[in-house]
């Protein structure tokens, strides 16, 4: 079986204008991809899972090797710590921005379902609070820069970005807006109609663009201007993630919230402000001190 085929839904089609059934024909099914890679007793070992472990992993060896010279001033220790608190910041900061602005109705009814973290419902803003906060505590306990800290990891953060994005594609979850793209994809449990894949767009954007952009930074002596590459990121990814959304659907609960801006592109916002501040203060403290 081909990893995509010319698909078309027969209920959707005998109710859609010959125009649209056509588009419809022309779309691309969904990829026949288990989210679950293998099941053994209870546990579950989804691709979700493994992309995060994925991004972690790959994102502390690169670090361990940027790190690798004795007089580097961070050194493995902070970033061996900062797995294990990087995960858990990662996990409940993510949890209660998504409980907290994305479904607050839902789980103020059903409070024992806060915790279902493996049902879904993890917000990026959140987990980047979370890792803020990690990055925070790690650099206090090891008595290290939190901006030379938070440079590293911002560096590698759209490694997991990009392997997330596509577990989010595997699991058919925050799917794209209704497209007549030649590479719109019919996504199951939808509607049936084709629509952007727009977590691929997300992958490549604020995983593949954003890498190379922080690489290309890393290279031209970024690491030299404290907060640099921190700013990179965060505004970055900020405007990366507010394109995006004009082809990602709105989650159904909370749809747009003013005129046509979503959720996503309100708690982006200040992202860009944010990174935009640190890289004017880089460039100003690098002339200065230059």
């Amino acid at each position: 079986m081909p990893f995509f085929s010319h698909h078309f839904n027969a209920s959707v089609l005998s109710h859609a204008p010959s125009a649209q059934v056509e588009v419809i024909k022309a779309a691309l099914t969904f990829p026949d991809i288990d989210p679950v890679i293998f099941s053994l007793g209870f546990f579950h070992l989804r691709w979700y899972a493994l992309a995060y472990l994925a991004g972690i992993l790959i994102g502390w060896f690169l670090l361990k090797r940027l790190t690798s010279k004795p007089q580097d001033p961070i050194g493995h220790a902070p970033l061996d710590a900062l797995i294990n608190s990087g995960i858990i910041g990662i996990i409940l900061g993510g949890r209660l921005v998504y409980v907290l602005f994305y479904n607050p109705a839902y789980y103020l009814s059903n409070p024992a379902k806060i915790l279902a973290v493996w049902e879904g419902g993890l917000a990026f803003h959140g987990g980047f609070l979370g890792m803020v906060l990690a990055i925070i505590f790690t650099a206090r306990r090891y008595h290290v820069s939190m901006i030379g800290l938070g440079d590293l990891i911002a560096m590698v953060a759209p490694i997991g970005i990009f392997f997330g994005r596509l577990a989010n594609f595997i699991n058919a979850e925050l799917y794209g807006r209704v497209s007549d793209a030649p590479w719109a994809v019919i996504f199951p449990n939808s509607d049936g109609q084709p629509r952007h894949p727009s977590q691929i767009y997300e992958a490549l954007l604020e995983g593949g663009l954003l890498f190379l952009i922080l690489v290309m930074a890393y290279r031209m002596g970024a690491r030299q201007r404290p907060g640099m590459m921190l700013g990179l990121f965060i505004a970055g990814y900020g405007l990366c993630r507010i394109v995006v959304e004009y082809f990602r659907e709105p989650d159904a609960q909370l749809g747009f919230i003013v005129g046509s801006v979503t959720m996503g592109q309100i708690l982006s916002l200040p992202m860009v402000l944010i990174g935009l501040v640190f890289i004017l203060r880089a460039r100003r403290n690098a002339s200065v001190n230059g």
